[in-house]
């Protein structure tokens, strides 16, 4: 498969973007929403339930998860970069 040389600006300038994402915001923002509401059970849980028992058909629900979702996997997109040789943050 090949790849624009577009393609590949668009994922570097994305991957830079990430990589001046300060790492301590973020985990507490992906700590903050992911577990909240606190209680009776943090939304990413249960809309992670729904999506694998195959339940996430609402709208409101699939909305719930990408908010919810989107810092915690930016978070762990940074820390895999951050862990290979050659990318400083």
């Amino acid at each position: 498969m090949q790849c624009s040389i577009h393609t590949l600006a668009v994922i570097k300038k994305t991957m830079n973007w990430l990589d001046k994402l300060p790492l301590l915001p973020l985990f507490f923002i992906a700590l903050l929403l992911g577990l909240a509401p606190f209680s009776p059970q943090p939304h990413l849980w249960e809309k992670l339930n729904l999506l694998f028992a195959g339940d996430l058909q609402r709208p409101i629900d699939i909305f719930d998860l990408f908010l919810h979702g989107t810092p915690a996997l930016l978070l762990l997109l940074k820390l895999v970069r951050m862990a290979k040789p050659g990318i400083r943050s």
